[in-house]
């Protein structure tokens, strides 16, 4: 099990203590300093189920400032990999199965 954590982020902590309470084989990613590959994205986006976009933070200033709105898949993994900050938080990958923790719950379904 790995999970992509931001410390600073309190649903980031929840969804780690949830994993910390009904696993011990877990690796923790912190994303913002260990940059997160393209082709990861995608392996990580095809068990999410989702498409790139599903799985950003459209909110944050720098998808605006990167005018990501019309932008294609490939610019959303580059973007996604050259600016880690954009990447939903977090994100809890087990096997071929992955959840965005928000809610933290979220992180139940893969037990």
């Amino acid at each position: 099990m790995e999970i992509w954590h931001n410390p600073r982020c309190s649903k980031s902590r929840q969804a780690l203590a949830l994993v910390e309470q009904n696993t011990a084989d877990f690796e923790v990613v912190e994303y913002l300093k260990i940059p997160i590959t393209q082709k990861r994205l995608k392996e990580v986006a095809q068990k999410l189920d989702m498409l790139p976009r599903d799985m950003m933070r459209r909110n944050e200033a720098l998808y605006k400032e990167l005018n990501l709105a019309e932008a294609s898949d490939a610019a959303l993994f580059k973007a996604m990999s050259d600016n880690p900050i954009l990447i939903e938080r977090p994100i809890i990958i087990r096997g071929s199965n992955a959840v965005i923790g928000r809610p933290p719950e979220n992180v139940l379904s893969l037990f």
